[in-house]
């Protein structure tokens, strides 16, 4: 399926009333078909199937054709497709992912792309968790967001040195996605040691931002 037969699929699926919500949704930054994420994923089958065993050039290919399209679905087929085919990624596709991020970024895409590519590549190659100690520090909100929650799924393997000096480097940021980020990286990974995530709020209480902390604590007990 190419582009172009991808195009009359959605737009077969696609309500034209609900456009306008999802754009507004999302702040005005993106055109909509007003697809929903079923019809989109349903319409989008053939693609996400072949990404599984593409090689790593062509889906980045794909992937970045379809980025390039002007309606944001476009992007969350490109984010779904990188997510199928994420274990066969080399070290030096990075930087390729990282122009992803900073293509039309928002947490929509930004979010999938750091919890289930980079977070994926970092556990198959972790000689880039040398990279995501340079990320956190960037100025770009997105690329230190990535570096936040790219452990996010770990569970038991998170490097709870690498989450903690993170969050711990970056906590006095204004941003609000920045703040969120921080706190729903310790929300989650309070669900396999909470009272770590306790002992790191409770050590910089004064340090974090509320919106962290709120996220940090939402679901332990006294929190």
């Amino acid at each position: 399926m190419d582009i172009a037969e991808l195009r009359i699929a959605l737009l077969k699926v696609a309500d034209a009333e609900k456009a306008p919500q999802m754009a507004a949704y999302m702040k005005g930054h993106f055109d909509y078909l007003g697809c929903s994420a079923g019809d989109r994923r349903v319409a989008s089958k053939a693609i996400l199937k072949a990404a599984k065993t593409l090689d790593p050039d062509t889906l980045l290919d794909q992937v970045e054709a379809l980025w390039s399209e002007p309606e944001r679905e476009f992007h969350y087929v490109g984010m779904d497709a990188i997510r199928a085919g994420a274990k066969h990624l080399r070290v030096d596709d990075l930087p390729r992912v990282r122009a992803l991020i900073e293509k039309t970024p928002w947490w929509d895409t930004v979010d999938s792309l750091a919890i289930h590519t980079v977070g994926t590549m970092v556990t198959n190659h972790p000689e880039l968790d040398y990279v995501m100690d340079d990320w956190v520090e960037s100025d770009d909100i997105w690329i230190a967001r990535t570096a936040i929650l790219h452990q996010l799924m770990y569970k038991e393997r998170t490097d709870t040195n690498r989450l903690f000096t993170y969050c711990e480097m970056r906590m006095d940021h204004p941003d609000f996605f920045m703040r969120k980020a921080i706190g729903w990286a310790l929300r989650h990974y309070a669900r396999t040691d909470g009272d770590a995530v306790r002992s790191f709020v409770a050590k910089n209480e004064d340090a974090l931002s509320g919106l962290s902390k709120r996220e940090a604590l939402k679901h332990l007990s006294g929190g």
